[in-house]
């Protein structure tokens, strides 16, 4: 009883903290409270459909992504152990393990463990009493330290006589990286797909020496594997100090390869996208690479970064621009999780927040293109500053993740208009398409400030709100969309966003956050709605071979 008091007087406390983007004004009375923010779906799937040799690999992947798994905790907090073990409640333990950390990721990261403080921007990348003008300082002294400290796979910490030095991942987390290599070479070996075995084999290098371009190139080369795993560091979401850190995690998926067929066609006509884009021309003067892929999964295993708050239900990947701009990037759609929020998550939302005539129009074909499509226009655009500024990660910062994922959104959108009108994708409807997304920026906004995703909602829901792209009736509190001006909010949302990409504009990346990343009063009584009708969050999930074992 003492700890839920107390866990009461905490979050009662840390509500009066400022926070641009509050999604939960009121505290909540205890854990099995907090809990209900997620709903368990099981990720079974019938092993016998594959090999003997793929049934083998499996346990080896998901070993892989255990080593991962105890990575991330080291990067988002530091020593697990010390902290379970101070846990007594069972709930509450369980609301650390689903947030890797006593930070509540789907509410701006809120402590709800008593005498915890508020997270470190940077994790724990950083030296907690680390500031950014020291760090800047730092970096400016020679070409070297920048490169560094800056890195994606360093770790900064500091000296005895308190300086800053880089840690590289291999040394930092060498027993899990070991580990993970033995598997992955062991997965090597049992690979019937030459791509896959090489792919597999330049990883434990990668792994190894930090160096991951190589392996990229060799992920964008293997076409014909059923079996596929994305493991390593690989998203900057986690360090919101600086965006600069990737994050370790590992998915372990199947290929459906009839699916995947049918998806084929699409990444050839993104060089035609790309010139269609509503920007002048020198914003998108890149041209998006040639091999792009788009690919449908069912998802066997999440560990890591992806593992953690709000679970990813498709992947763009490499990240790395050279990699993008050569080879193109691979679009994976998690089929299997993609229904599960859809189901769940989004038709609920619907039925309480979208206007009863506009119900009809929300579906899981819609959802599933405007997903697909979003990661498909993560390949549009812009990569490399107009100005010098470096890429548009660099110089964006911080703001960089939000931003990528609000243009991913817009533009993907806008794409499913264009294949439509010029005949290359066929729709029951396309203001299916409007209305889900519509129902998705509920859903998504629900990630909290914590999250890319939900920033980019946020600033979509106000954005859109200012056009007239929907208009929310006051009788039934129903949002009815404005099919005309949502189009025209789209169009004037991608121009701006891709411009300020172009353009490495932080200042201005910033200024946009502060005027839409507020949840007004009404928006935030209609999340508080969807709360009160028990609608979860998002899901978590019950995986690993004790369930592949019994479903195969």
């Amino acid at each position: 009883m003492r700890v839920i008091c107390i866990l009461i007087l905490l979050i009662a406390v840390s509500a009066c903290q400022n926070d641009d983007m509050e999604t939960n004004n009121q505290p909540t009375s205890d854990v099995q409270e907090l809990l209900k923010k997620y709903t368990t779906v099981r990720l079974d799937y019938d092993l016998g459909q594959l090999s003997e040799k793929r049934r083998e690999m499996i346990p080896l992947l998901i070993e892989a992504g255990d080593a991962m798994d105890r990575i991330f905790w080291k990067e988002a907090y530091g020593e697990r152990a010390k902290l379970l073990e101070s846990i007594q409640d069972p709930d509450l333990l369980r609301f650390v393990e689903i947030n890797y950390g006593p930070w509540d990721r789907l509410d701006g990261d809120k402590p709800f463990v008593p005498g915890v403080g508020p997270k470190p921007e940077g994790a724990n990348f950083y030296p907690a009493d680390m500031t950014k003008e020291e760090f800047e300082k730092k970096i400016a002294e020679s070409e070297a330290l920048q490169e560094a400290l800056t890195s994606q796979y360093t770790l900064v910490r500091r000296s005895e006589d308190g300086d800053l030095y880089a840690v590289p991942y291999r040394k930092a987390f060498a027993d899990d990286i070991a580990v993970a290599a033995e598997k992955l070479r062991a997965a090597a070996k049992l690979a019937e797909d030459p791509g896959l075995k090489n792919y597999l084999e330049m990883r434990v290098e990668a792994l190894m020496t930090d160096e991951y371009q190589p392996s990229d190139m060799a992920w964008m080369d293997m076409k014909e594997n059923q079996i596929e795993v994305v493991i390593g560091p690989i998203e900057t979401y986690e360090d919101r100090l600086f965006g600069y850190k990737a994050a370790h995690e590992c998915f372990v998926l199947v290929k459906d390869m009839d699916w995947s067929r049918r998806l084929a066609k699409y990444a050839r006509l993104l060089p035609g996208l790309q010139r269609s884009l509503p920007v002048p021309k020198e914003y998108k003067q890149e041209e998006p690479g040639s091999e792009s892929e788009l690919n449908a999964y069912d998802v066997l295993y999440y560990a890591g970064d992806c593992n953690s708050g709000s679970k990813t239900i498709a992947i763009n990947l490499p990240n790395d621009e050279q990699v993008q701009l050569e080879k193109g990037a691979r679009r994976l759609q998690l089929k299997n999780a993609m229904r599960a929020k859809f189901d769940k998550i989004l038709t609920p939302i619907a039925e309480i927040l979208i206007a009863g005539d506009q119900r009809k129009h929300i579906s899981f074909e819609a959802f599933f293109n405007n997903g697909m499509f979003h990661e498909v226009a993560h390949g549009l655009g812009i990569k490399n500053t107009l100005n010098e500024k470096g890429t548009v990660r660099e110089a964006l910062k911080d703001q960089a993740s939000a931003f990528e994922e609000g243009k991913a959104d817009i533009l993907g959108l806008f794409m499913i208009e264009k294949l439509v009108e010029d005949g290359e994708l066929e729709v029951a409807d396309i203001k299916d398409n409007y209305v889900t997304f519509m129902a998705s920026i509920f859903r998504s906004i629900r990630f909290g400030s914590s999250r890319a995703h939900g920033r980019a909602n946020l600033m979509r829901f106000n954005f859109f709100k200012e056009f007239g792209a929907f208009e929310r009736d006051r009788e039934s509190g129903t949002y009815q969309v404005n099919f005309e001006k949502m189009e025209e909010a789209m169009n004037a949302l991608a121009e701006r966003i891709l411009t300020l990409q172009g353009d490495g504009d932080y200042e201005e990346a910033q200024l946009m956050w502060k005027l839409y990343g507020t949840v007004g009063a009404q928006l935030q009584a209609d999340l508080d709605r969807l709360a009160s009708a028990g609608i979860p969050t998002d899901v978590v999930f019950e995986q690993g071979l004790s369930v592949l074992k019994s479903a195969g």
